[in-house]
């Protein structure tokens, strides 16, 4: 019986391992928040990206630059004007609806996005605008995250198929 305590007081005391321990317990959060930047990162420079490329596009359309105003014309012009965006032409939905300021009604709270799953889902509205028309364009773009099941890469998925969707909103005049 001495034997056992004294080999359990001699193991107690024992310093053997004790930076293993701490490298077991810290390396995975340094790992998260690593993943977690570029992540973040990415999603930041893909929005800034889509916001640039809408933005371009919508004073294109304003001055009668792109004719015609079709979902094709304008989502063309929106990915050579934003350069980063990884298979844009198949990613992105866009919506364009007119609204009228003297009879307000809100346009939809959700933008209209690609679904992954199922390729037959029609637009839900594109609606070329005409002379002095107020004009809502909403861009819905969808990626996939480097990281999908690590840190903010596995909060972000809220789309079928594991992607998160990136949304940029202009509205203007269509000028004469």
């Amino acid at each position: 019986m001495t034997r056992v305590l004294h080999a359990l007081s001699r193991l107690i005391r024992t310093r053997d391992g004790s930076v293993g321990i701490e490298f077991v317990m810290i390396v995975p959060v340094l790992l998260m928040m690593i993943t977690s930047s570029f992540e973040l990162g990415m999603v930041t420079m893909r929005q800034v990206m889509l916001d640039r490329g809408l933005d371009l596009t919508v004073r294109d359309i304003r001055l009668g630059a792109i004719v015609p105003v079709t979902h094709e014309t304008v989502g063309a012009s929106i990915c050579d004007h934003a350069l980063i965006l990884p298979d844009c032409l198949t990613n992105l939905r866009l919506e364009m609806i007119p609204l009228d300021p003297r009879a307000w009604i809100a346009p939809p709270g959700t933008a209209d996005c690609v679904d992954r799953a199922d390729a037959s889902v029609p637009l839900r509205r594109f609606t070329a605008g005409v002379q002095n028309e107020l004009m809502l364009l909403r861009a819905c773009s969808l990626f996939d995250p480097y990281f999908p099941t690590s840190g903010f890469g596995a909060q972000l998925s809220d789309q079928a198929g594991g992607t998160y969707a990136l949304v940029s909103a202009s509205a203007f005049v269509i000028e004469p």
